[in-house]
Order: C-alpha cells, then structure tokens, then sequence
C-alpha cells in the first residue's frame, strides 16, 4: 500500500487514496485542471477592480498585474496556478512577452535563479499555450 522507508509518501499516498473514495473522480484530478474552472478576466474589468477605475490617478491593471507577478517570483515561484492565473491576466490585460519575462528576470536578484527559472517556466507554458490558441 505505501513506502513505509519514506513517510511523506506515504502519508501523500495515504491522502490521494481517501480523496479518490470520497470521489473517484479525483484520480485523474490535477491542480492545472482545476484552474481551468477560473477564466481569465476581461481587461474592463480588471481595470475596474484592480485598474484605475477606482483610483484614476493609481497604477492601471497591468502595472499591478506585473507587481504581482515579482511578488509571486519573490516568494519562490511555488504558487504554480497563481502564477499562470497572473500570467494570462497580463496577456488579457495587454503585456507583451518582454514585459512579462523581463519582470521575472528582474526578480532574480531577491528570489535566486531557482525561482526565476521556475517562474519562467511557469510563464512560458503560458505563452505557449496562448500562441497556440492564437493559430
């Protein structure tokens, strides 16, 4: 049933067998899926909650949008679906590639390389994937 040599393991194992007899369905569940459930935002209406609407003279949506993205790289680019979620808010909200890999690149001097590298990575599957459903 589980490798008792390792106890996170097993104790990982252990969870993923009660979750899938609670609902089987969560065998073939996976966290990239379950972003799926939360579209990305018109950018109307990250400009009216996160933009300028309410502050006019504040950052606009994407200005906060790339802050967020260097506070997710900071913190060790370990919220995979946040970062993605961010990601594609960029795009929508009208950040280029350069903005979005130069704001990661800039974090590399407080996160490390690791978690600049994992950020990018994060945000290239993003970028790929939007390039693919532009063609």
């Amino acid at each position: 049933m589980t490798d008792k040599t390792n106890p996170f393991e097993a104790m990982i194992q252990q969870a993923q067998e009660m979750a899938k007899a609670m609902n089987p369905a969560l065998e073939s569940f996976t966290p990239k899926g379950f972003e799926n459930l939360w579209p990305t935002m018109p950018k109307d209406m990250m400009e009216m909650f996160f933009g300028n609407t309410l502050n006019k003279d504040g950052l606009d949506a994407k200005t906060r949008l790339l802050l967020t993205l260097a506070a997710l790289t900071v913190l060790g680019a370990q919220a995979d679906a946040q970062i993605r979620m961010t990601v594609r808010h960029l795009i929508e909200a009208g950040a280029t590639k350069q903005e979005i890999v130069e704001t990661i690149g800039q974090m590399s001097m407080f996160a490390g390389i690791p978690a600049m590298t994992r950020a990018l990575e994060l945000a290239q599957d993003v970028l790929a994937d939007q390039e693919e459903s532009d063609t």
